[in-house]
């Protein structure tokens, strides 16, 4: 069965590469200034107040030494007393993750950009400008002299063995996947190693007696279908290197929008629970406004210190798109789920069921058709205001503090917890 379906992919001819920039941030900041971080331990560190913040990312030098993205900058240091942090710049980081994707681009029409980070990009109709390994070092090395960014390049018959084979090699290193390697590369690694799979869900699969993708492709269908529904059947392909799924051009309409925040130190205290809360309800509406949507379901993102992390949600009896609206449900499923006083490291607010304003059904009860031209009028005059002044032009009280939530309306600091960023878009 696996060799029919490994015949089958390679009729097809589909021919993959995965480009994945190495420490992105760091190697970002490195291009820019050479003569102060070229070759030295670096980390990028999402706070004000760095030697209380968390390591977003960290140079190979770095790593070398121990430290390692999700570490505090304490802990960092203490590996490391020399580590170099960089407060994030991620305009910076957004004009060279345009840059990369334009080299790209320009090899096929057929790119997906996953993360500001990495692509997709379906060569199969590329011939014209080389062999598929000829492509990808052209790729890489204009990469590396255009902008002077490291990055990973996996080839494979498909996106699956293209993202693994991109993983084998950093940093800057170029792999080929083929279906016929996977039972001598990958069969005996752990499953948590497969794409896609992650800690819980191989703890379950060990339970099974299912330890490594070897026994996992040929592990009984029906086992997996009874224990984790049709992702079970997807695993089986997946451990034996068949993946299907397109290299999509265009992204599809939005369905959520949402914003994470990892706080600098563990909050446990629920009024400032609920003021980061606000902050993400805040600009997580605002941008949700801004597309012409409206929500029908809230769900919050909780992350213990042991970095278990946990998402609850509610659909909404009405669609919402105002920021008290939203921080009211959230709050209110934080404190269903957690009545008892726990600490976060990270919180989130994702905003689902996404329909557009226009043709949104409204429901309004007898208070909402008294109240919500008034409430409405007021979100479009904030929306105004900060839109001509800037996003702090009018704030709560509430909404003040010092952890990251405090950032997110600046939008050279605070990233974005959407895995593409809408505003570049390659012409």
């Amino acid at each position: 069965m696996a060799e029919a379906e490994a015949g089958k992919e390679a009729r097809k001819g589909r021919i993959i590469l995965h480009l994945d920039m190495n420490a992105f941030y760091c190697s970002v900041h490195e291009a820019e200034e050479p003569e102060k971080y070229a070759g030295k331990p670096t980390a990028v560190a999402g706070s004000v107040e760095l030697r209380k913040g968390i390591i977003v990312t960290c140079s190979y030098p770095a790593r070398a030494k121990g430290v390692r993205t999700g570490m505090t900058v304490r802990q960092g240091l203490e590996l490391c007393p020399e580590l170099i942090l960089i407060r994030p710049d991620f305009d910076l980081y957004r004009r060279y993750s345009l840059g990369f994707r334009q080299i790209a681009a320009s090899y096929s029409p057929v790119m997906e950009t996953v993360s500001i980070d990495e692509c997709y990009l379906d060569i199969t109709g590329s011939s014209l400008f080389g062999a598929p390994i000829e492509i990808a070092e052209t790729i890489q090395r204009r990469i590396r002299l255009e902008w002077s960014l490291p990055c990973s390049v996996g080839i494979g018959p498909n996106k699956l063995l293209a993202k693994m084979a991109s993983d084998m090699k950093k940093p800057s290193g170029l792999t080929v996947l083929r279906i016929r390697d996977v039972p001598r590369l990958l069969w005996d690694k752990p499953c948590d190693q497969l794409f896609g799979i992650g800690r819980k869900t191989a703890d379950k699969l060990r339970k099974l007696n299912i330890r490594t993708i070897g026994q996992l492709a040929a592990a009984d269908e029906s086992l997996l279908l009874s224990q984790f529904g049709v992702y079970g059947a997807h695993m089986k392909d997946a451990a034996r290197g068949i993946d299907r799924s397109p290299v999509r051009e265009a992204r599809e309409a939005s369905k959520s929008v949402g914003h994470t925040t990892t706080l600098p130190e563990n909050l446990s205290a629920r009024s400032d629970i609920h003021r980061v809360l606000l902050n993400l309800a805040d600009q997580t509406a605002r941008r949700m406004r801004r597309k012409g949507f409206v929500a029908g379901c809230v769900q919050i993102t909780v992350r213990l210190p042991d970095m278990t992390t946990y998402t609850r949600s509610r659909t909404l009896d009405k669609t919402l798109e105002d920021a008290a609206s939203i921080h009211r449900e959230a709050c209110r499923l934080f404190d269903e789920h957690w009545p008892t006083p726990v600490p976060v490291r990270l919180l989130g607010i994702t905003l689902q069921s996404l329909q557009p304003k226009d043709s949104a059904a409204v429901q309004l009860d007898l208070f909402d058709y008294e109240q919500e031209p008034r409430r409405e009028a007021l979100t479009k005059a904030m929306d105004a205001l900060r839109d001509k002044f800037g996003e702090s032009a009018v704030l709560t009280a509430g909404m003040l503090g010092e952890d990251p939530s405090a950032l997110i309306r600046n939008r050279k600091l605070r990233g974005t917890s959407l895995q593409i960023d809408e505003d570049f878009v390659i012409n």
